[in-house]
Parts: structure tokens; C-alpha cells; sequence
């Protein structure tokens, strides 16, 4: 298993329209559509081969090193409304858990990263690029936690264990239903550890998320 902090990761969605327990945000709506403009024109891009997007114009936090994970929807709904996610599929999710680039470039890296190298897809094609849905989450700092801190809905979890590493996402826990306990079991799953690892020897470290996507922008494009 590659190691989070040196290239994008794929995450494990499993049904949508949930979100992580709200926080104050911290991005503005034209922060919140920079980064989504960026995520789809990094895709688009990528087809033409064309390279990633360059800087934004100066807004403040967009240049700061951030961890992100970048999540795609094929939008299936004729009528274009992205509020409706019953017509929607998962197409990719790719991000970093650490921070190691500047936000609107590790948007720009884990977009085209979500589209073409989460291996449980096929890479995304043109047609599909103009129907997808982006939602990014834009994460914390990551902090050591205590199993029983954990909050559901609020934190998302990486357990590592030597050179195994599982990292899931806040929303997670809540589109699948999990309580704490499950939490922790199913990171364990995801880095290829014993379900119980969590209570043995295994790093236990939490992180908060800011989510939104282009429902959240309806207008951008």
C-alpha cells in the first residue's frame, strides 16, 4: 500500500447524500466555486492534453497546503439538477491526507487523479466529463485521537500500522450507517488490518472536513 502522504489515495464511498456534521465553514461561496471550477477544468484539460490549471486569482487560503479529496459523480439526470442524487453514480475518489501542495493545486492533482487513476474504475471519458459532479473535502490537520473521542459525522479517521496505512472520510461512517466502533473496524479494513487493530498496536490519527460540491454552486457552469 503506497504511503498517503506522497500520492493521492483512493477513498471508499458507499451510498450518497451524506454529509459529515456541519462546522462553521471556513471557504466563501467564490472560494467554494474557484477550487469546484478548477477541479472540473483539470479534468477537461486532461483530455485535451492540456496542462493543469494554473493559480487562481489571490484568494486568501487557497494557496495554504491542504489535504483534499476530490470525489466524482456521473450525473445521470436529464434535466441537470444536481440536488437530485438518485441519478447519480460514484465515478472516482482520490485525494491527500496530508498537506502537501497548495490547495488549488491538490484539487487540480486529486481531480485528474479521481478521473483517470482510482483503479476501481475505468478512466473517464469525454462524454462522462461533462456530466460529472464534483463534491471535494477539504480536510484538517491530521491530530492523534483516543478510540473513544472518535465522533461519528465529525471525524474522519487514518489508522496506520507500520507501512499500512487506512484513511476514511467523515461521511463515511454516516452514508454506511457505522457506529464508532464499526468506524474504526472498517479503517482498520481499509489499511489491510485485523478488524481489532485499533485496540492493539495500530496509530489512531482524526481529522475534520469541510465538504462541498457543485450542488452546493448550482450556477458554476
Amino acid at each position: 500500500m503506497s504511503k498517503l502522504s506522497e500520492k493521492p489515495s483512493e477513498n471508499l464511498t458507499a451510498r450518497e447524500g451524506a454529509r459529515p456534521a456541519r462546522l462553521s465553514p471556513e471557504f466563501s461561496l467564490d472560494q467554494r466555486r474557484t477550487l469546484l471550477r478548477i477541479a472540473h477544468q483539470a479534468i477537461l484539460s486532461a483530455l485535451q492534453r492540456q496542462p493543469l490549471p494554473e493559480a487562481p486569482p489571490a484568494l486568501a487560503g487557497l494557496s495554504d497546503p491542504r489535504g483534499v479529496f476530490t470525489t466524482l459523480y456521473l450525473h445521470l439526470d436529464p434535466q441537470g439538477d444536481f440536488r437530485r442524487q438518485l441519478h447519480r453514480e460514484l465515478r472516482g475518489c482520490v485525494g491527500y491526507a496530508v498537506p502537501i501542495a497548495p490547495l488549488y493545486r491538490a484539487v487540480a492533482e486529486t481531480a485528474r487523479a479521481a478521473a483517470f487513476e482510482d483503479s476501481r474504475f475505468l478512466p473517464v471519458t469525454r462524454e462522462e466529463a461533462l456530466k460529472l459532479e464534483v463534491s471535494l473535502s477539504v480536510l484538517s490537520r491530521l491530530f492523534p485521537i483516543h478510540p473513544e473521542e472518535v465522533e461519528v459525522g465529525r471525524h474522519g479517521l487514518l489508522i496506520s500500522d507500520g507501512a499500512r496505512r487506512g484513511l476514511l472520510l467523515p461521511q463515511v461512517s454516516v452514508e454506511n450507517g457505522w457506529d464508532r466502533e464499526t468506524f474504526l473496524e472498517q479503517t482498520c479494513r481499509k489499511a489491510g488490518l485485523p478488524l481489532d487493530a485499533w485496540r492493539k498496536s495500530a496509530t489512531i490519527e482524526a481529522f475534520t472536513a469541510e465538504v462541498f460540491a457543485d450542488a452546493d454552486a448550482e450556477g458554476l457552469r
